[in-house]
């Protein structure tokens, strides 16, 4: 596979000399001109004959002059805050060209709640990107290009060279204890698409919408921002175009752990005379994966139409993860010949089989004793029953069967109705579905169930997740004079079900049929054992809005929108709500005193308030519900015995989120620079989650409740800059920054007085750590709480202060003693992205950095000192001299103290794309482009645990690795440097 990898790059950068080298013949006349705006010449203007790279660039007195290829008749005029013109050249041999101003960002169309905006008339905080500003990834989800492109906005992904995996996805902050803490995704108009089942190659635009203002419109279902996803559609133009790529991943800032020798020399354990370097051999390095899009699109005036099909296969860096997808998507739209109807549909099916990633592999490859030989002396894999993990990860990855099916469908369509010139109504459907199979079988021939039970097993569960939606818009629109109005009001029904069985067996007959008869095995029926369950649940969604939008003569904005919604999830005494919201924007380079201003282009204020909800949380949870509680034997049968589960609550509702945001856009130079700046405040209050209450009178020791409160302040800057346009050369340069500051300010209300503090993260064995964090009122989430350290004595013990500021070994101290010792929180978020073009080469680097928080070493902490458990490898930490290699006592080994807390911050070079274009005019090409990624090719960090982009910093519980019940794991799954080759036709 290496080879092949080399080969291929080989091969590519052959085609990349190859194109470049290829010349346009200048066998035609010699053309020149002159290029001004309406203050005179213009130096540095690009002049290219259209259709080719033969172009000239304009001197310091805006001349030029241009050696044309016979039969050329246009050439494109172009420079930065200018719009490009196409002039005809036919039979000509001088041209003056006059140059506009470049007004397309402030026409930019921005995609709102229901509706779209030019973006001079946008008064809340919302980021555009088109696709062109998506970041070239070999990744799972598409949110992964936007990694960075948006300030406050993070996208993490503590597995990314895991094919399966998905990206946590959070903005402006935490926002909530125990309900949802990701935005909302809207899908061409759909709330709650998939984002799943989209190529990234598919997307026209993405709009973030962070703002209240903006969010509020999606009523219980905005809290945490709302991310529009804009998908593409054909034109009149017949389009055939092909992307294909391979990536090839390796190992990077990976954790070092003793060789056989270090093993030995420091006596950890019995040598078994093998040496084995387990990290390398439960990885496949490079691993390699291949994915292919084909898109074609056509029409005419009246009906166009987009099709798209891909196909990807994928493994990861573990040995037995891998994924085989297939997708597709068809959009289809019709317009009337007398402009009366327009209609719309799109279909998107998506199937994967994939297998799931051995995640413990890595673990027990840090800590297996590395004389033990993946297989014995008889070639059968060997029995590992001792150290600090007990297994044989090669044998596991490899014999242990974890199947996944994953079959996605997204349908919507549109009837809109124009009534009038400016009035028009549309009525619009869809459906998202999604139907899991997960697939476990363990056979009876690998040496844990040999020397165990002695019987295979194998289980299946199916989960089915289904949407519907209908919703009806009418929009009415009037301009008079210097006053504009737009008028939208809507109706909203939603309807959400899941449903899922699951069945298990153990002892089968054979293992040649794995999971797919479950019947055939004895264990269920000899003990008993029900092994079946299924479920289903629903809930509905109704709302009713409107929303206005004034414009006073392209100078004050006003948008005011209101959303009453009604939910199914909620108590009989809070089933509807309502969410208000009104901004303000205040162009003031439209004023007399600025409008003729040479340097600023644009400046707009900006003001917003908006009250949104959250109804993340699962069905029921208002309701008297029963459940089960076993059986009971009576008369020789058993009856199941059931009662209530949980408390009633009749007041549950929606968390609510009062935002307010104030902001400025701005363009400078000729918009050479432009940019934004906001300011935010969000206070979630109604915090969901179950709170102690006293039993009796309440059945359950715990109610689901709407208590605490919770905020967020920040500033975010998004700039963009033409830094150099000169001749063929220039380079752009954006840059996104994020300042974010929480509270937890409230554990209590009216109803239920909580606690001041929760303790959070409790620590895994071996030892009893305890604790890590602790969330309080009036301090930031992600505070470590635990003990302060005072150094190492003389007999290698953790030495720590207790309450009092007495210096004491830290097995003296106790959770008294324990204070907030720093915070896993990033202050400071930042990317940096650098384009630069020169002639048809274009080359990418994009930086991305986190700054201001901590982060706990958990594998120093357990794997990375010489107290650390006895037959078991260790980190190369423990013996290198440094501070962990003090800590040689076991009596201190499970204290939990800042001696393990390391500066997080880092900066990536996080994706760096290089890529040649070569317009063609052959009559079969357009054009084809070869391009080169690589991502995640440096880290600078101080942080000593590997990579410091595995450890979340979204959620609750930053700065320490935590499982799916935030607790803290030893779970390893290595980053990876991925290098891309792709492949881009248009035809």
């Amino acid at each position: 596979m290496l080879w092949s990898a080399k080969t291929m790059l080989a091969m590519l950068l052959g085609i990349f000399v190859a194109m470049s080298g290829v010349a346009q013949v200048q066998t035609g006349t010699q053309l020149s001109g002159k290029v001004s705006d309406k203050q005179g010449a213009l130096p540095g203007v690009s002049v290219v004959e259209k259709g080719t790279s033969n172009g000239t660039t304009t001197d310091a007195e805006g001349k030029f002059t241009l050696q044309l290829s016979a039969g050329a008749k246009t050439i494109t005029v172009s420079s930065v805050g200018y719009t490009s013109q196409d002039v005809d050249v036919s039979n000509k041999s001088t041209v003056n060209v006059t140059l506009l101003e470049d007004q397309k960002t402030l026409n930019e169309v921005v995609v709102i709640g229901y509706g779209s905006l030019n973006k001079k008339e946008v008064s809340s905080a919302i980021t555009h990107l088109s696709g062109k500003d998506l970041l070239r990834v070999g990744g799972n989800n598409p949110m992964m290009a936007i990694q960075g492109k948006v300030a406050g906005l993070t996208v993490t992904n503590t597995s990314t060279a895991d094919p399966n995996s998905s990206p946590n996805i959070q903005l402006r902050g935490a926002s909530s204890r125990s309900a949802g803490l990701g935005p909302l995704f809207v899908v061409n108009g759909i709330p709650g698409g998939n984002i799943d089942n989209i190529n990234q190659n598919e997307i026209e635009s993405i709009d973030v919408l962070k703002g209240g203002a903006a969010s509020a419109i999606y009523g219980t279902r905005g809290s945490n921002g709302v991310i529009v996803i804009t998908t593409k559609k054909g034109s009149a133009e017949p389009r055939l175009f092909y992307d294909g790529y391979t990536t090839f991943d390796f190992l990077a800032n990976q954790l070092s752990v003793l060789s056989k020798d270090e093993f030995l020399a420091n006596k950890r354990g019995y040598d078994f005379g093998g040496n084995t370097d387990w990290l390398k051999e439960v990885s496949r390095q490079p691993s390699f994966s291949h994915k292919h899009t084909l898109q074609f699109s056509g029409g005419t005036g009246q009906t166009n139409y987009f099709t798209s099909v891909d196909f990807r296969d994928a493994n990861g860096i573990d040995l037995r993860s891998g994924k085989r997808e297939y997708g597709g998507r068809v959009n289809i739209n019709h317009t009337t010949a007398n402009n009366l109807l327009a209609l719309t549909f799109s279909v998107a099916p998506r199937y994967a089989k994939v297998s799931e990633a051995d995640y413990s592999a890595f673990n027990y490859a840090l800590t297996l004793n590395p004389t033990i030989s993946v297989r014995d002396s008889t070639g059968k894999y060997s029995y590992i029953n001792s150290g600090f993990f007990a297994n044989n990860p090669v044998e596991n990855a490899k014999m242990v069967v974890r199947d996944r099916e994953r079959k996605s469908l997204d349908l919507n369509g549109s009837v809109k109705l124009n009534i009038l010139e400016n009035l028009n109504t549309t009525l619009t459907f869809g459906e998202v579905s999604t139907s899991y199979r997960l697939m476990d079988f363990t056979p009876s021939n690998i040496t844990p169930v040999i020397n165990g039970t002695g019987r295979n097993s194998a289980s299946q569960r199916l989960e089915e997740n289904d949407q519907k939606s209908l919703e009806w818009l009418g929009n009415y629109f009037l301009d008079r004079g210097k006053h504009s109005v737009k008028l939208l009001a809507g109706y909203s029904f939603q309807y959400f079900t899941a449903s899922g069985f699951n069945a298990g067996n153990e002892n089968f007959p054979s293992n040649v049929l794995t999971y797919n008869g479950l019947g055939t095995g004895l264990w269920n029926l000899e003990k008993g054992v029900n092994g079946v369950g299924s479920y289903k649940n629903s809930s509905k969604l109704i709302a009713f809005f409107g929303r206005l939008n004034y414009d006073f003569d392209q100078k004050y904005y006003l948008s005011a929108s209101l959303r009453r919604e009604g939910s199914s999830k909620f108590g009989y005494d809070n089933k509807w709500g309502y969410f208000p919201a009104a901004s303000f924007a205040w162009r003031i380079t439209q004023e007399g005193f600025l409008k003729d201003n040479p340097w600023l282009n644009e400046l707009k204020l900006r003001a917003d308030y908006g009250e949104t909800g959250n109804q993340d949380f699962g069905n029921y949870l208002s309701l008297d519900t029963y459940g089960g509680y076993g059986y009971y034997p009576y008369n020789g049968s058993s009856y199941q015995v059931w009662g209530p589960n949980q408390n009633t609550n009749y007041n549950l509702r929606w968390e609510k989120a009062a935002n307010f945001n104030a902001g400025v856009d701005f363009e400078l130079f000729s918009s050479k620079i432009s940019g934004s700046v906001n300011y935010y405040v969000r206070t979630n209050k109604d915090l969901l989650g179950n709170y102690n209450v006293s039993n009796p009178p309440n059945i359950q020791g715990q109610t689901f409740a709407n208590v605490g409160t919770m905020r967020n302040t920040g500033v975010e800057l998004q700039l963009s800059a033409a830094v150099v346009n000169k001749g063929a050369f220039s380079y752009n340069l954006s840059v996104t920054g994020a300042f974010n500051d929480n509270k937890f300010v409230s554990f209590s209300n009216n109803l239920f007085k909580g606690q001041s503090y929760i303790d959070v993260v409790g620590m895994p064995a071996p030892g009893s750590p305890g604790t890590l964090q602790r969330l309080q009122e009036d301090r930031r989430i992600g505070g470590f709480y635990a003990l302060k350290s005072a150094g190492v004595n003389d007999a290698g013990a953790l030495l720590v202060y207790n309450k009092n500021g007495e210096i004491v070994p830290a097995n003296e101290a106790n959770n008294d003693d324990k204070q907030f010792i720093g915070n896993g929180l990033p202050k400071f978020t930042t990317g940096i992205t650098n384009n630069f073009t020169y002639k048809n080469w274009d080359l990418s680097v994009f930086l991305r950095g986190a700054f201001g928080y901590k982060l706990f070493n958990t594998y120093a902490f357990y794997l990375g000192t010489p107290a650390a458990q006895e037959n078991a490898n260790l980190l190369t930490s423990a013996f290198d001299g440094g501070k962990y290699s003090k800590l040689t006592s076991t009596s201190t080994y499970s204290s939990l103290s800042d001696y393990f807390l390391e500066p997080g911050g880092f900066l990536k070079i996080d994706n760096i794309t290089l890529s040649y274009t070569q317009p063609l005019k052959s009559k079969f090409m357009k054009s084809a482009r070869i391009y080169a990624t690589t991502r995640n090719l440096a880290t600078f960090t101080k942080f000593t645990g590997g990579d410091p982009d595995l450890i979340q910093i979204n959620g609750l519980y930053p700065g320490v690795n935590t499982n799916s019940d935030n607790n803290g794991t030893l779970n390893y799954y290595p980053s990876t440097t991925q290098l891309l080759l792709g492949l881009q036709l248009t035809f």
